[in-house]
């Protein structure tokens, strides 16, 4: 499972550190960015092999930065775990082209498992 790389993006600096924690802790690599307006070229730059995103983040929301992304030839098929506390974060999610959702807050067990599941 190492030289699998997971970008997180939350602007929950919190959030960011302990799921940073959970999944290096699975054997993950990861790498975190607080500010989604500079999301879209850190994925460029970096290509990871999953993104596991926030819905609702300040500037530009988690279902804006997908719907960006699902249209760029280049990263257009990078799994994209959305995460949200919202009720219709689910639906907003699917609408806007994420692979999985996890509700806030979350089972760890349930977040590795989806995770290892998008990148195997």
């Amino acid at each position: 499972m190492r030289n699998k790389k997971i970008l997180i993006c939350d602007d929950d600096r919190d959030i960011l550190e302990m799921l940073e924690i959970i999944l290096e802790d699975s054997g993950l690599d990861t790498f975190t960015e607080p500010d989604s307006t500079i999301l879209v070229d850190r994925i460029e730059e970096n290509m990871p092999d999953l993104l596991l995103m926030d819905l609702w983040m300040p500037v530009i929301t988690g279902d804006e930065i997908l719907k960006t992304l699902r249209s760029n030839d280049g990263i257009k098929n990078l799994p994209v775990i959305i995460m949200s506390a919202a009720q219709d974060g689910k639906l907003i999610a699917t609408e806007a082209g994420a692979d999985d959702y996890i509700s806030k807050p979350f089972d760890i067990d349930v977040l590795i498992a989806k995770v290892k599941a998008l990148i195997q």
